[in-house]
């Protein structure tokens, strides 16, 4: 089982090259993490929701993701509420305060099912957990679903992992040795310093003290990696400020208070000539070459964010100046003209009383007005895998595949002069085409007398496809008259299977794993 002394401290990652190097010895490595939060979400063959980083680890062990792999699922809803997740499926919202009282057992019982089912499986595998946050929160330890509790009830053997970039790290480890139980203290076999700048020699002198004072073992000095890894969460993105020296577009990203899914954007992160600038709300838009909405778990919120600062009416001017603007899933569907939600289920905004019937029949949000649509929020959740050609922009059919994860179903409404009205600054209603040949997947559209683009999908992944990905910055460096990238690309797992390997050599270089594995 892999620890950390705090969230952050690099337990997924590090996670991931365990799996890949148990692999190359010639095991079946089970990655498993009972329980996680997280709005970074992948959807298994059976359309069942899970982490991202239990999926990313699963690739490192040569498997296909399964929602076993990670039974418990929180997802934050921004207002002390989560989405509860088991096994793939959403049974229902948890308010904070009452989360153990009335779902510690269920979740449990979720956990070992996930267990067996792994191991039913896989029966000669070997579980790899990742634990969550610290495992000593002396607040949380009686009511514990994923962390010591798991290894006790598995007698897993346990890496404690510390960040030595955020400082402190031998207050983060020796702290957190001195509140695990007796019990719990045996079951540590070593201790792991992340992200290490400079030469490992250095930290000679701290290693001795470390092993001194606390009896186990440093088994390893993991280097800074420069390499670009999929987030492990939200806070990595505060990170993500360095600047590309071969960078020729910018890209803004809409920095959504409750954004989702973000490792949607970790292909164009690996493109050496784009740079990615994250823009929160209330910062100016600029003219970026191209505006990405990505996805959200609040919908209706972050779209209130947006219009509260004024971005909505940047965006409208972008977009008439020959901006091109790109939506993904709730990006999407901010994209539109209104999002209905009769239900509640993207959470109520501070305007609406949940106790007033006519306030949970109307509840409605006014859209961008950047494309012809209207979202409903009602039933369930898609959830599904899929395959599509691309039909824009224009050439040779790309297949597509990804993945679709939304309550909304969005429908095309009336194109007449009308609604037409609701665009404003000068902006034009274009010829409306499927982005794909899917129905559903999304819609684009020309607006604008500079030729501006509007754009979206439901389609998770789609940056994932490689032809597709450079037809589409193509389209932005011809705008800019850069010569095309060539379109000849793989799928971007390709390229995560290479930084897989080359973080699982760096792991199998600087750690001795022989107390773990013994």
């Amino acid at each position: 089982m892999v620890l950390g002394t705090s969230s952050g401290a690099g337990k997924s990652l590090m996670t991931a090259a365990l799996c890949r190097v148990l692999k190359r010895r010639g095991e079946t490595p089970l990655p498993f993490k009972g329980q996680n939060m997280s709005l970074n979400a992948w959807v298994d063959q059976t359309g069942g929701e899970m982490a991202y980083s239990q999926a990313l680890q699963a690739w490192a062990a040569g498997l296909e993701p399964e929602v076993a792999m990670n039974p418990v699922l929180l997802k934050p809803r921004g207002d002390s509420t989560s989405e509860v997740i088991h096994l793939g499926r959403s049974i229902g919202n948890a308010r904070a305060e009452h989360y153990y009282r009335d779902w510690f057992k269920p979740g449990w019982a979720a956990i070992r099912s996930g267990l067996a089912e792994l191991q039913g499986r896989y029966p000669g595998g070997r579980l790899v957990l990742e634990g969550a946050g610290s495992p000593v929160e002396v607040n949380l330890q009686p009511r514990d679903l994923t962390n010591l509790r798991l290894a006790q009830y598995l007698r897993a053997r346990c890496l404690l992992v510390a960040d030595i970039e955020r400082g402190g790290v031998f207050a983060q480890l020796v702290g957190t040795l001195a509140l695990l139980r007796p019990v719990e203290r045996p079951l540590i076999r070593g201790l792991l310093i992340n992200r290490f700048r400079g030469r490992r020699e250095l930290f000679d002198e701290g290693r001795r003290w470390l092993e001194q004072h606390t009896g186990v073992p440093v088994l390893g000095v993991m280097p800074w990696l420069e390499e670009l890894f999929p987030p492990e969460d939200s806070l990595d993105l505060l990170e993500r400020r360095g600047r590309k020296q071969g960078a020729e577009l910018t890209i803004a990203v809409l920095r959504l208070p409750s954004m989702s899914n973000f490792s949607d954007l970790d292909p164009l992160e690996a493109e050496p000539t784009v740079q990615l600038r994250w823009l929160k709300p209330g910062e100016e838009l600029g003219c970026p070459d191209a505006v990405i909405l990505p996805g959200s778990k609040q919908t209706r919120r972050d779209l209130a964010a947006l219009q509260a600062e004024g971005l909505d009416e940047q965006l409208r001017a972008y977009g008439a100046a020959g901006g091109h603007v790109f939506g993904l899933c709730g990006g999407l569907q901010m994209l539109g003209e209104r999002l209905l939600d009769p239900q509640g289920l993207e959470g109520n905004l501070a305007e609406e009383d949940d106790d007033d019937p006519q306030d949970r029949q109307d509840r409605q949000s006014r859209g961008l007005g950047l494309l012809p649509l209207e979202t409903t929020y009602a039933g369930v959740k898609t959830l599904r895998q899929g395959r599509s050609q691309a039909l824009w922009p224009a050439g040779p059919p790309v297949e597509l595949e990804g993945f679709e994860l939304h309550h909304g179903i969005s429908q095309l409404v009336s194109q007449d002069a009308s609604v037409s009205q609701i665009l404003s600054h000068g902006l034009r209603r274009g010829e409306l085409n499927p982005l794909s040949s899917q129905a559903g997947l999304g819609w684009w559209q020309a607006t604008g007398e500079q030729g501006g683009l509007v754009a979206g999908t439901y389609l998770h992944g789609v940056f994932e496809n490689g032809p597709w990905r450079r037809r589409w910055l193509n389209e932005l460096r011809r705008r800019r008259n850069l010569p095309p990238l060539s379109e000849n690309q793989p799928h971007h797992a390709r390229q995560r299977e290479a930084l897989l390997d080359r973080l699982a050599d760096a792991f199998e270089q600087h750690v001795d794993l022989g107390p773990l594995l013994a």
